[in-house]
């Protein structure tokens, strides 16, 4: 099942909702202000994707406490503090896409449709 982390104010995450459920494929939402991912999945979806793609390198958090000038462990940082996890991060099996890019959601629905779940 195709999970899809973001939060209820973010206009990606709405988007991202959206292009799923107009192709009737089944989601499962987690908002990441009721429910953080814990330390394990953050370093698995650093793994998957990599610490840039993750952190929202653009927000008010990241640049308030000077991320941008400091040497900093990334699963640490989003671990402590996961605000600053770029949203929507859509996740099937192994496969995760961070941020809109509706090119690899659509990667994600097409192996969804065939019943391909990286795992």
């Amino acid at each position: 099942m195709i999970q899809i982390y973001g939060r209820k104010k973010c206009s990606g995450t709405r988007k991202a909702q959206r292009f799923f459920s107009d192709r009737r494929i089944r989601i499962q939402n987690i908002d990441l202000d009721q429910k953080p991912p814990g330390r394990r999945e953050i370093e698995l979806f650093i793994q998957m994707a990599g610490a840039g793609a993750l952190m929202d390198q653009d927000g008010k958090i990241y640049r308030n406490r000077g991320l941008g000038y400091m040497e900093f462990d990334p699963a640490d940082e989003l671990n402590e503090n996961p605000a600053l996890l770029r949203t929507p991060i859509v996740r099937n099996g192994r496969t995760i896409v961070v941020g809109e890019d509706e090119a690899g959601w659509r990667g994600v629905a097409d192996a969804a449709a065939t019943g391909e779940a990286s795992v």
